[in-house]
């Protein structure tokens, strides 16, 4: 089965995570997804496939006679799609030969233009694969399932050297909690890699620290005719609170490894308000200053308003995993090498978000990320092409290649 193939199948199963469900995983309905890919898997000749109570699916190629001393190599990829925008009956459209110019897909007067989204013109000749314009496609992160296993067909069909490999499919990453019961000891792999979204080509180790933080204000509510002195509109101290944070500081104002807070909910009266933050920033030491600040904030209009109450809940989500793949950094140079072997110029770059990669390499994975391919995730220009799904399976296959033997070893 090909890559085009698999993938065209995998988007039509609905797995759109639920952030509202508190349980994991988050929507039954990955499931769905997770026992055909078990089936699959077992097709494959992958041992232990199988999908557990939370829906995380595992299976191992055992390494090939002569390779049983290279390292245990992981490849990750997520089942779900983002719950901002719809992924149910997804409908792929398949653009052979694409002219390189503007899209027009069949549903809500969708156009992916070549103005808005230039990459599109360097698709040209190339076979593009769309939504229709009402939902989501789910190339984030199908088209990584497709690739590694694409993958591990090829190397069982032509007998491609290779140690082990462990390869793991997760619920719930769109959420935040794709590595949150990942059984790491049981998956058994000494490295691994995610392999999810983004441009082909794309090698990513740095990632923000992130934290989120949910403040109340409980005003002091009394009739505005008699209110002097006596007010204290939460709404108003609400404003005044993020007025005192560096207004440069916002996702719309920064890039590469800038910092930012952003403020993603405000509700409330003027008698009780809460307010939603995420802080980020790669820097640990600029990471901690950004979440002192908002206590200092929280602390001075305590100070200011003795009769209102503000409350600040901070929880760190992740955190970088550059200083957890730096003593790794074979993962990065071999990826590179990967990269360039299949005629793709490997991009370097920090990302401004987190992955399942993150989380695990805390957890004792170190865990870089690929790209797949694609491009416009998570709304209805989603795209991607056959040729660069191709493309990254065989970025899979190169490092399947590579790490066929011990480390250090050529």
């Amino acid at each position: 089965m090909q890559v085009q193939e698999r993938f065209l199948r995998y988007v039509k199963v609905y797995t759109t995570s639920d952030p509202q469900s508190g349980e994991h995983p988050s929507a039954q309905r990955q499931k769905d997804l997770g026992r055909m890919l078990v089936e699959e898997m077992i097709a494959l000749g992958l041992t232990d496939a199988h999908m557990d109570e939370h829906g995380y699916v595992y299976g191992t190629l055992p390494a090939m006679e002569g390779c049983e001393n290279a390292p245990a190599l992981g490849l990750i990829a997520h089942m779900d799609t983002a719950p901002g925008f719809s992924g149910e009956n997804v409908c792929p459209l398949v653009h052979e030969n694409y002219d390189g110019g503007d899209v027009v897909l069949p549903k809500n007067n969708t156009v992916l233009k070549v103005a808005d989204f230039p990459f599109l013109a360097k698709m040209k000749g190339e076979t593009l694969i769309t939504a229709d314009g009402s939902t989501l496609l789910g190339a984030d992160d199908k088209a990584g399932i497709a690739e590694i296993l694409t993958a591990c067909e090829y190397i069982q069909q032509n007998h491609l050297p290779h140690g082990k490999l462990c390869v793991g499919f997760t619920p719930d990453e769109e959420i935040g909690e794709g590595a949150s019961l990942f059984d790491v000891e049981h998956f058994g792999a000494d490295f691994a890699y995610t392999v999810d979204g983004g441009a082909v080509g794309g090698v990513e180790y740095e990632n923000f620290n992130a934290a989120s933080a949910e403040i109340e204000i409980q005003g002091v509510s009394v009739h505005p005719g008699s209110a002097k002195d006596i007010m204290v509109n939460a709404l108003l101290v609400a404003c005044e609170l993020n007025s005192m944070l560096p207004a440069d500081q916002t996702p719309a104002h920064t890039e590469g490894y800038q910092g930012f807070f952003h403020l993603d909910g405000l509700t409330g009266t003027d008698a009780k308000a809460r307010m939603g933050y995420i802080v980020r920033d790669h820097d640990r030491a600029s990471f901690e200053a950004r979440k002192q600040l908002l206590v200092d904030v929280v602390d001075k209009l305590s100070e200011k308003y003795p009769t209102a109450v503000i409350r600040l809940n901070l929880h760190d989500s992740y955190y970088n995993m550059a200083e957890k793949i730096a003593p790794c950094m074979h993962l990065i140079e071999n990826a590179k090498q990967a990269t360039s072997d299949a005629g793709v110029e490997p991009v370097v770059e920090p990302i401004r978000g987190g992955t399942d990669g993150a989380t695990l390499s805390y957890m004792g994975l170190p865990c870089p990320n690929l790209g797949t391919g694609g491009h416009n995730a998570h709304g209805p220009y989603e795209c991607i092409t056959v040729q660069s799904m191709e493309k990254a399976t065989q970025i899979l296959l190169n490092l399947v290649k590579a790490y066929s033997k011990p480390l250090g070893k050529e």
